[in-house]
């Protein structure tokens, strides 16, 4: 595919980008590649004017360029840039092969990426991949020492009316937003200190939510992830419970169990 004179197609392109951590630049990326489509799309053939000579720039050394060689030229440099692109992604993926905590993680993907090395955002739920009938949402701690509303696992078809949102911020970082009709917007927050410390809760001002870098676990296709706080751990349930209403905490990361969810995109 890229070893052809011909501009990418958008949708490979978009998903180059993406998948090299740049979603940001998505948008600068496409109109790059549509202004060198514009430039250089062939006219028609009322329009064009042949002239007798077709003109020449000469560069040093006596190279003629001319310009259907212009055109080439452009061509080979977006094709370049998106090798440069893949080459960055599989760099990337050997890197995602051992876990931020310094071990290696069985069955991480090497050798290719696909939409799994990124999460979906917006409206999503996220659910515990060894029980996934399990979601994240919002509880009380069982033996009452703090009463906020916090992070526990509870059936997932018992979660209306609280809704989750996952909102990409930049630099592989994102927030987890709580929407529920009667408590407002909440972003988690993993806490530090005090009797809540460990657990997860709800702030209001997103501002003060914790920023989670969303990491592939095991199978890139697979939509697996595990949920980690720069300096804090990763997310998983305590004591590694089954049981609906366990509270989601902060732990040593070890990339496996109920340490890794399941994030589903919600239509």
């Amino acid at each position: 595919m890229l070893g052809r004179d011909l501009l990418p197609r958008p949708d490979l392109l978009v998903a180059f980008v993406r998948a090299c951590g740049e979603e940001e630049r998505v948008a600068q990326w496409c109109e790059a590649r549509e202004r060198i489509a514009r430039d250089h799309a062939p006219r028609a053939a009322a329009q064009v004017e042949v002239p007798q000579q077709l003109p020449r720039a000469k560069a040093r050394g006596g190279f003629v360029m001319r310009p259907l060689s212009l055109t080439i030229a452009v061509i080979a440099l977006v094709v370049t840039a998106v090798v440069a692109a893949i080459g960055a992604v599989v760099g990337a993926v050997a890197v995602l092969d051992v876990g931020p905590w310094g071990r290696t993680l069985p069955g991480r993907a090497a050798a290719s990426v696909s939409a799994g090395a990124t999460p979906p955002t917006g409206w999503v739920t996220i659910r515990v991949a060894d029980a996934p009938g399990l979601c994240l949402t919002d509880g009380r701690v069982r033996d009452w020492r703090y009463t906020p509303l916090v992070a526990v696992q509870r059936p997932c078809d018992e979660t209306a009316p609280q809704n989750t949102l996952l909102e990409f911020v930049g630099d592989g970082r994102y927030r987890i937003q709580w929407h529920h009709p009667d408590y407002g917007t909440g972003c988690l927050k993993a806490l530090t200190s005090g009797q809540g410390a460990g657990l997860l809760e709800p702030k209001d001002n997103c501002d003060d939510g914790s920023l989670f870098s969303v990491e592939p676990s095991g199978e890139l296709d697979k939509g697996r992830y595990v949920l980690r706080v720069e300096g804090q751990g990763c997310v998983g349930i305590r004591g590694s419970s089954a049981a609906p209403g366990a509270e989601a905490v902060m732990q040593r990361c070890v990339g496996k169990g109920r340490q890794v969810f399941l994030i589903r995109a919600v239509d």
